[in-house]
């Protein structure tokens, strides 16, 4: 149950960090923010400091959490003479804080995954492997926990150079050099099956993983490198399943929460790293074009400088409505089929 509410805790600083950025944005081009809460539900905790407009609350379902920025619904009534109202802010005010959310969030995932690095170093595959019982390895008498150490007659020092040597032998009886503890070094006759990547050589091996200590600056490279492939992955992942070319994989609330539990469980680099994703995979989901979410409101603040017109508020209210309630009846959905106890795969 304490990883749980780790867990619980770990996604509402993401979700705090996402309003933030709206927050920061917001107040930086001198809109009025009348709230910031963490939480949804009834106020645990309220703050007003004096001669500020903002209440600081801590509310009772910490999944979430929001700002209230003055003038921001659309169908609010705004005094035009409002200066501090985000309907009288500039097209780029109103831009920069909306896109400053997500925008947080991705920053954040740097910072996570750099701690994630430097406190526990970076996971990479070894010449270690583990041997499935039916492959041409066991049937050369490979043992688990053997070491590859020179294949065909190359010395090997990682595992992707392992991989390309052996797919490049099908069918061909090769020599292959393990280190065995307790036995030093031991040669075996192996004699790769077709069944790899085009034909390739295949011998039912899988390399064991270890973790390395990282270099501070290449931590600092790794940590702005991988958000940015999750966002890439992200985008072309749904390109995939809006074409049919990949299987849905969806999670709820409880599935995320459950997930971060284990990544919390294994310990405190996997609980950053995990958060990290989610961070980056936040960032890059709410700039998808869709109402309710940052990128739909971009897509009205799109139409505004294309046009150089506001769009009609009640049908940008209505839009993200619609769109609100659809994404609440999909997690609805989500949570019943994947992420009960007893259903999903």
């Amino acid at each position: 149950m304490a990883y749980v509410l780790l867990g619980i805790l770990g996604l509402a600083l993401l979700m705090v960090v996402h309003e933030g950025g709206h927050y920061l944005a917001a107040r930086a081009f001198g809109m009025r923010v009348t709230k910031f809460s963490i939480g949804f539900g009834p106020a645990l905790l309220r703050k007003k400091p004096e001669g500020s407009p903002t209440t600081y609350q801590v509310a009772l379902l910490p999944f979430l959490a929001y700002v209230q920025i003055a003038g921001m619904n659309p169908l609010e009534e705004v005094d035009p003479n409002d200066r501090g109202s985000y309907a009288n802010a500039s097209l780029i005010g109103r831009s920069v804080t909306i896109f400053a959310g997500p925008l947080a969030n991705y920053l954040f995932a740097s910072v996570l995954f750099f701690a994630s690095l430097v406190i526990g170093g970076q996971e990479v595959l070894t010449t270690r492997v583990d041997v499935a019982p039916d492959g041409a390895a066991a049937a050369a008498h490979m043992l688990p926990g053997d070491k590859i150490v020179e294949v065909a007659g190359e010395r090997i020092t990682d595992w992707d150079r392992t991989r390309k040597v052996i797919l490049a032998h099908p069918g061909e009886e090769i020599d292959v050099a393990v280190e065995r503890e307790g036995a030093g070094t031991v040669h075996l006759k192996v004699r790769p099956t077709p069944t790899g990547e085009h034909g390739g050589g295949r011998i039912g091996v899988a390399a064991r993983t270890a973790m390395v200590p990282v270099p501070t600056g290449r931590a600092a490279a790794l940590a702005v490198e991988q958000p940015a492939r999750i966002v890439v992955g992200l985008v072309v992942g749904l390109a995939r399943m809006i074409t049919g070319q990949e299987r849905p994989e969806l999670s709820g609330p409880v599935g995320i929460v459950r997930e971060t539990a284990k990544a919390v469980r294994r310990g405190l680099p996997d609980a950053l790293g995990f958060l990290g994703a989610l961070s980056a995979y936040l960032g890059g989901f709410n700039l998808l074009p869709f109402p309710a979410l940052d990128g739909g409101r971009m897509m009205f603040l799109g139409y505004e400088a294309a046009t150089r017109r506001r769009p009609n508020a009640r049908v940008e209210a209505q839009v993200h409505f619609v769109g609100l309630a659809m994404m609440l009846a999909l997690i609805v959905v989500v949570t019943v089929v994947s992420d009960l106890p007893g259903r999903g795969h």
